[in-house]
């Protein structure tokens, strides 16, 4: 069956428009912030027999959608050996090992039946605030085993033939500090599910599932020809490129990401033999997460190729089981950001050696997971863990965005109304961080400060999983480096930086006492002595960037009432080096 392209564009934007109706019931009835404001969850569509990505929401989270491929392919396995599914049936589960991210993910996967079989396949998945372990909210960065990180369930039936197993019910319920929460984020993802299992069977209703099915093939095979026609137009050869973590949270040693990129024609292989073998601490992935975060890259790189299976069909992975980036159970994985974000950084940094007039600088580099916790007056549990936002890269276009988000993810960093209204805390300090964004003729994005003062009676406990403490987001095509993130935590002797860095435990902070955030930018793109020195006065006196620092890094000369001394601008830039 041919379609023509009317119809496919209809169907395609249709099968989307589900998507993102799945995406919006969650984001508006889940009861933790970090999936209702900052949408820390997703939803899509997935093919019968290989549990594919057939199509993602465009408000959901890139990297679910290629780890969520492993795990429909982890529970059509299950099925193979359980006998077939009914209608109704909804798998539950968060094995990071096996097409998950980490433990607090949790994916729901229910068969799509149409006319006595399993069309296809639809899941969603978001994070839950707490689920058990040594940690509340779960990012210990001291984890040395993923027992210590939380409790783990392989693939089971939640629903079965439509009715609810409470017995599931009552073990989730038990492992977790806050049981409310992720009760009430169960039943927005529940609710979703049945929203897109109805959109879908309309749908199959108008078209017929030959038609739809047709579609869902062409769309994939638009995606793998506009691959490989991106991949044939860079120059054949292999790039190279080295980053590293931190520190794994327990041993103070740099842990290196390296990829080989070969290019040859219209394939290309991302080879990471080369990185750090497994780790004790929580900075390790599996190979279904290396994946996907390399699908996340690629789709930065390449916007025009559409968001499904199609698109790595040309390429090649090689993520030895000898790496951090392809470990299995019981490896604590619960830092997966972190390495995923210094995968991603690679890539970008290969690809500007293979196409440097479409690079673009490192973004920052961490999500700096901060959890605060304690207990409420009247004896009930509270957590609170977010994300935060940084600088991100120059590019050839323009200057990089001041205090975005991570390029794992189209979330949203929740409003400090929204935390302060369900916690005891109060933000004292929200702002941009001058400096921060890595020098270059487009420069990079601005870090962020952010302060938070506890107002719980008792102790309020704090944990921090970050990095990109000790090594800074790189610049390109000439661009420097951005900061380093840094964080601070008030005692009785003043204010103490964790040995680590960007990794903490066992800190306690009394009633008045502050933490404090202050995160990377993003690296500059080209070299700072070319920017426009009229753009530099601009953000001198935006306060982005402060007198000295325009002179040192632009070399730009500003006078006492910050008006452009043009003479003395010249001059310090023809004696450049000198």
């Amino acid at each position: 069956m041919r379609l023509d392209p009317i119809t496919l564009a209809v169907l395609n934007g249709r099968l989307v428009q589900i998507a993102d109706e799945m995406d919006a019931t969650l984001f508006r009835s889940a009861f933790n912030p970090i999936i209702a404001e900052a949408h820390d969850a997703c939803h899509g569509l997935y093919h019968a027999k290989t549990g594919a990505t057939l199509v993602q929401g465009t408000s959901g989270l890139p990297i679910f959608v290629g780890a969520m491929a492993f795990a429909v392919k982890a529970v059509i396995d299950k099925v193979e050996i359980d006998g077939p599914p009914q209608a109704g049936d909804t798998y539950i589960f968060n094995d990071p090992y096996d097409g998950g991210t980490h433990l607090n993910d949790f994916r729901l996967v229910r068969p799509l039946i149409w006319q006595d079989r399993v069309f296809a396949w639809i899941a969603s998945v978001g994070h839950w605030l707490d689920v058990g372990g040594n940690v509340p909210g779960n990012f210990n960065a001291k984890a040395t085993e993923s027992f210590q990180e939380g409790f783990r369930i392989p693939p089971v039936k939640l629903v079965r033939d439509g009715v609810l197993q409470h017995d599931i019910l009552d073990i989730l319920a038990a492992n977790s500090r806050v049981p409310q929460s992720n009760w009430g984020d169960l039943n927005g993802q529940l609710n979703a599910l049945d929203l897109g299992e109805k959109r879908m069977h309309v749908l199959l209703g108008d078209y017929g599932a030959d038609t739809v099915s047709t579609a869902l093939e062409a769309l994939s095979m638009r995606a793998e020809a506009l691959m490989r026609a991106n991949i044939a137009a860079l120059p054949d050869g292999v790039y190279s490129y080295d980053d590293f973590l931190d520190n794994d949270g327990v041993i103070d040693t740099p842990l290196r990401i390296a990829l080989d990129l070969t290019i040859a024609g219209d394939r290309m292989t991302l080879d990471f033999s080369r990185s750090s073998p497994p780790c004790d601490g929580p900075l390790n992935i599996a190979r279904s997460t290396a994946i996907a975060c390399c699908y996340v890259a690629l789709k930065h790189l390449f916007t025009d190729v559409p968001a499904n299976a199609g698109c790595l069909a040309p390429i090649a992975f090689v993520v030895p089981d000898t790496t951090l980036l392809g470990v299995s159970a019981p490896r604590p994985v619960g830092g997966y950001t972190e390495t995923i974000l210094r995968v991603i950084d690679t890539i970008f940094g290969a690809f500007a050696q293979a196409a440097p007039g479409r690079a673009n600088g490192s973004p920052f580099g961490t999500i700096n997971a901060l959890s605060l916790s304690g207990w409420r007056t009247h004896g009930r549990r509270w957590v609170m863990f977010c994300f935060f936002g940084g600088g991100l890269g120059g590019n050839p276009l323009g200057d990089g965005l001041n205090h975005g988000n991570n390029p794992i993810s189209t979330a949203t960093i929740p409003p400090a109304e929204i935390l302060e209204s369900l916690y005891p805390v109060m933000f004292t300090q929200w702002a941009l961080r001058a400096d921060s964004g890595g020098p270059g003729r487009h420069r990079g994005g601005l870090g962020a400060v952010y302060e938070i003062e506890a107002l719980a009676d008792g102790d309020t406990d704090v944990f921090l999983l970050g990095e990109r403490g000790k090594h800074p987001p790189f610049g390109v095509a000439g661009g420097a480096a951005a900061t380093c993130n840094r964080f601070f935590y008030e005692t009785d002797e003043g204010e103490r930086s964790p040995p680590l860095v960007s990794k903490i435990t066992d800190v306690k902070i009394r009633k008045g006492r502050k933490v404090r955030l202050e995160t990377p930018g993003g690296g500059g793109y080209g070299d700072p002595f070319a920017r426009d020195p009229a753009l530099v006065r601009r953000d001198v006196s935006l306060g982005y960037v402060s007198p000295a620092a325009a002179a040192a890094d632009y070399g730009v000369m500003l006078r006492a009432d910050g008006s452009l001394d043009e003479a003395a601008t010249t001059a310090r830039r023809r004696g450049r080096g000198q």
